[in-house]
């Protein structure tokens, strides 16, 4: 049997593993990455690639702050196809435009640019939405990118540095000091498992359920929105525990056309699209943006986002192991949190202080 040594065995390439392996790489260590499917495929590809913070949890904010600050070395890549557009969160209420306050109290807080807006200043920005919308924040230096093509670029970097990445290769199990690929070849050194959904597979000990979304993205109608537009209620969607939820959330993209979500199941396991919940997700959005109805839509698509129990992500060693690390459960953060986790799960590795605290994200509090 042949045996190959790494310094560090990245599993999967998603946006997250390839995150960490271009992190590991730059940081000196030999690196393997394992990855059956595309790179960036699985949930990579279905995410909308929105950068936000979203600031209902400390942690959260700390983690999506902390990347949110290293995708500004993206802004200028071409495959990335980051663009400026902005957040603009809509408040439907007085009630949801009192909390619009206070977020942007606790982002300005936590060094985010974030704006109050009222009714008039809003329909100036966007003058499709809907009428009666009270107002809401608009935080304008978010930006959306391209998540398959910035993970294929991060996979291309560490191979630049000597990467070597396994494709169409699948990690069958994790050995002691290793992991056999399932064309019986084993590969020396400690483990990061990056596998999103499939997780369960090779860490059974951590907790994770797949949530499907679904997406829809419409032909070349520029000008129709500007910004990217969500809710102000989308995080009791992406936070709570309904067997099935959506929220608006909609995005220009760089080409012109428009990317709707959003829609979240934990009971459906097939890829397919249903028609029921999309009817559902897009009569969400067009009750935001009516013009929406009118438009032609060219595909629709589901993918599934990575959760653990309390909505945060695995970072850190695997308990009860020895050289295994683990950076999965995003849910629909992953894009957001790629880069800081890559680097706060580094700093673990090579035994460094990370930037910010990683005791909120510790595999270890499933364990206690």
């Amino acid at each position: 049997m042949s045996v190959a040594g790494y310094d560090l065995i990245v599993i999967g390439a998603g946006i997250v593993g390839a995150a960490c392996a271009d992190a590991a790489s730059a940081d000196g260590l030999r690196v393997a990455i394992v990855e059956p499917g595309p790179v960036g495929g699985g949930a990579t590809a279905a995410a909308m690639g929105h950068l936000v913070a979203m600031d209902d949890d400390p942690a959260e904010l700390a983690l999506a702050r902390y990347s949110l600050r290293q995708w500004e070395a993206f802004a200028d890549l071409k495959e990335a196809e980051f663009s400026r557009c902005g957040t603009l969160w809509v408040a439907r209420g007085e009630n949801e435009l009192a909390s619009a306050a206070t977020r942007a109290a606790r982002l300005g807080a936590a060094g985010v640019e974030a704006q109050l807006l009222d009714a008039q200043q809003l329909y100036e920005l966007e003058p499709e939405l809907a009428p009666g919308m009270s107002g809401g924040m608009l935080v304008p230096r978010e930006a959306v990118v391209y998540p398959p093509r910035v993970a294929q670029h991060l996979v291309r970097r560490a191979q630049a540095r000597g990467a070597v990445l396994y494709a169409g290769r699948r990690v069958q199990a994790l050995r002691r000091g290793g992991a056999q690929l399932d064309d019986g070849s084993m590969l020396s050194g400690p483990v990061l498992v990056a596998t999103g959904c499939a997780l369960p597979a090779l860490l059974p000990q951590l907790p994770m359920r797949a949530r499907k979304g679904h997406l829809v993205i419409t032909d070349r109608y520029p000008g129709v929105i500007r910004h990217q537009l969500l809710e102000l209620g989308y995080a009791d969607s992406a936070h709570g525990d309904a067997d099935s939820s959506v929220a608006f959330n909609v995005q220009p993209r760089p080409t012109g056309q428009i990317l709707l979500g959003s829609s979240r199941e934990f009971s459906a396991t097939d890829a397919a699209v249903s028609p029921a919940m999309l009817r559902r997700m897009l009569e969400r959005c067009f009750s935001f943006v009516p013009a929406l109805r009118e438009l032609q839509a060219v595909r629709a698509w589901t993918g599934f986002r990575p959760t653990t129990p309390d909505g945060r992500p695995y970072l850190g060693a695997v308990p009860g192991s020895t050289d295994q690390w683990v950076a999965a459960g995003h849910e629909g953060l992953g894009v957001t949190t790629a880069l800081g986790s890559a680097r706060l799960l580094l700093d673990l590795i090579r035994n460094r202080q990370p930037a910010i605290d990683p005791a909120p994200y510790s595999p270890s509090r499933m364990a206690a």
